[in-house]
């Protein structure tokens, strides 16, 4: 490999090969993109949908006590008011006063007081720009060094500006995360503006002026989801009783989420639309941690099961200040993205903490009876209870985005300036092709002949790819760019003895093997076999 790049380069590389290669690019494109917005293309699509498809497979098809839901992304406001995101589901917004960047201050560098506090503007114009609002408008005494503004140094807030590291801020304020909207055949607007009209009649204040606005909107309100986990506790009751469920036992779901995030970075990393995998465990009470320990080591199994390298791989434990109010203990799988470690997956133990604030917002009872468990406070057999949970939560675009991350590799040319490429080494379940079948030239009958072993891969439920554009060696490094484990070529002794050529992307080695084997063979390696032909 070639020297190490910086995380910017890193990144810059791999998004430019997610848009030349249908993996990944900017929504609304041609209109100039929308911020924080995605389309996941040819390739992407797949690869997610991969990725997605295996952890299916482990958590539900694999398994005898995890079953599967699909809700509506939109439900009744009062889940999210039972739950308490309507109250709290919020971040601290602050603005920058020297940048005008607005971001979240619990995500933001810290910095002493007192400490130097280096101010770094996009350019001398700007930076220009800048060093009059400090000195002008906010009083300050800083002085100019191209686009760096010096002088600054740390406030008793402990953080500084994300973009510009200013420590010249507002002051905070809670911004909810949950997109709203209205359900139902009136246009709230009218309503809304006679309420208003109203209200400014009266000389109402502000405080008073945004309680009528909300009591209006309120009629029609509902809300994205900001997570799947809300719909498994309130249909916990009819999923257990639908399938006589006995805990433990978990419900799984694969699907969008929506927040309204303050700050939006790296990429896919964090973004207001995005796709999650979680999976809620009943449990007994008391059981909590024993199962919170079992899933945080299974989920740390499974990603490395992908490929994912295990020295980019770690548990980290919350600290007591980081837990939510209902969780007695929480571990992230954190992986080694280019700009440091980060969240890839939370494992939680949430109590039963959830069952009962729906219970008591629904007014329906959630409870689970375990006619052999024995009751401990009466001694006797028969205990009715409400289950404790723990909840393995990932996110789906974080695990794209750490699979690619993780299988991007550049390999530097030879001496003789040949032989350097772009890679993917995708694990072979999660390539979007499995293997390309190529002819060698498009004549003399080979296209016919790829085509019958490519329509064989079809009829075997293997995702293949028929290419016959350009020579031989940029097919190679095209599907080598997109992570494609295998290609099979035809050529001229394929009319003699039957055989064509396996070329295998890791190292570029090559094979020849019957066709009669070809299918088996790629079958085999999907399952975990390798595909190397023997030697004699």
């Amino acid at each position: 490999m070639s020297a190490p790049d910086s995380t910017a380069d890193v990144m810059q590389k791999i998004v430019s090969l997610c848009k030349r290669r249908g993996f990944v690019f900017q929504s609304s494109d041609i209109y100039g993109g929308l911020r924080s917005a995605y389309d996941y293309g040819p390739m992407g699509v797949e690869l997610k949908r991969n990725l997605m498809n295996e952890w299916w497979t482990a958590m539900v098809h694999t398994r005898e006590d995890i079953v599967g839901l699909d809700a509506s992304i939109m439900m009744h406001p009062k889940v999210w008011q039972a739950s308490g995101h309507l109250a709290s589901f919020s971040d601290p917004l602050v603005d920058c006063k020297l940048c005008g960047e607005r971001f979240r201050a619990d995500k933001a560098p810290r910095l002493e007081a007192g400490a130097p506090a280096p101010i770094t503007l996009g350019d001398k114009g700007k930076a220009k720009a800048a060093l009059t609002r400090a000195n002008e408008t906010l009083g300050q005494s800083l002085t100019r060094d191209g686009k760096s503004l010096v002088g600054a140094v740390g406030g008793e807030r402990g953080y500084v500006c994300s973009n510009c590291g200013a420590p010249y801020l507002s002051e905070e304020r809670q911004f909810n995360l949950m997109f709203r909207t209205s359900l139902g055949p009136v246009d709230p607007v009218n309503a809304l503006i006679g309420a208003l009209k109203t209200a400014v009649e009266e000389g109402a204040d502000d405080a008073t002026l945004r309680a009528r606005a909300e009591s209006v909107i309120a009629d029609s309100a509902v809300y994205l989801r900001p997570e799947t986990a809300q719909a498994m506790f309130v249909q916990f009751g009819n999923v257990q009783q639908s399938m006589s469920s006995k805990v433990p036992f978990g419900i799984a779901q694969m699907g969008k989420s929506f927040r309204n995030e303050v700050t939006v970075e790296h990429f896919i990393f964090r973004s207001c639309e995005f796709e999650q995998m979680e999976m809620e465990y009943f449990v007994p009470p008391g059981e909590g941690p024993k199962y919170l320990d079992y899933w945080k080591e299974a989920r740390m199994k499974w990603w490395a099961s992908l490929g994912l390298s295990e020295d980019k791989l770690r548990l980290r434990a919350h600290e007591s200040d980081e837990l939510a109010h209902y969780s007695d203990g929480c571990w992230d799988v954190e992986y080694l993205f280019p700009w440091g470690w980060d969240e890839l997956e939370g494992i939680a133990s949430r109590t039963d903490y959830d069952l009962n604030a729906h219970m008591k917002g629904s007014g329906k009872k959630l409870h689970y009876f375990d006619p052999e468990a024995t009751n401990p406070e009466t001694g006797k057999k028969g205990w009715r209870y409400t289950p404790h949970v723990v909840e393995p939560a990932a996110g789906a675009t974080r695990g794209v985005l750490a699979v690619l991350c993780n299988a991007f590799d550049e390999e530097a040319p030879g001496a003789d300036g040949k032989g350097g490429r772009t890679v993917l080494r995708l694990h072979p379940r999660l390539a979007p092709y499995k293997v390309a079948v190529l002819p060698l030239v498009k004549k003399d009958g080979m296209p016919e002949k790829a085509r019958e072993i490519a329509q064989d891969f079809f009829r075997s439920g293997i995702n293949a790819r028929y290419d016959e554009q350009h020579t031989i060696g940029k097919r190679y490094a095209r599907h080598d760019e997109i992570g494609t484990p295998y290609c099979i070529t035809v050529d001229e002794k394929t009319f003699e003895d039957d055989t064509v050529t396996i070329r295998y992307r890791d190292d570029k080695s090559q094979d020849r093997i019957a066709i009669s084997e070809v299918v088996g063979v790629i079958m085999g390696a999907l399952r975990g076999a390798s595909p190397r032909v023997a030697k004699t």
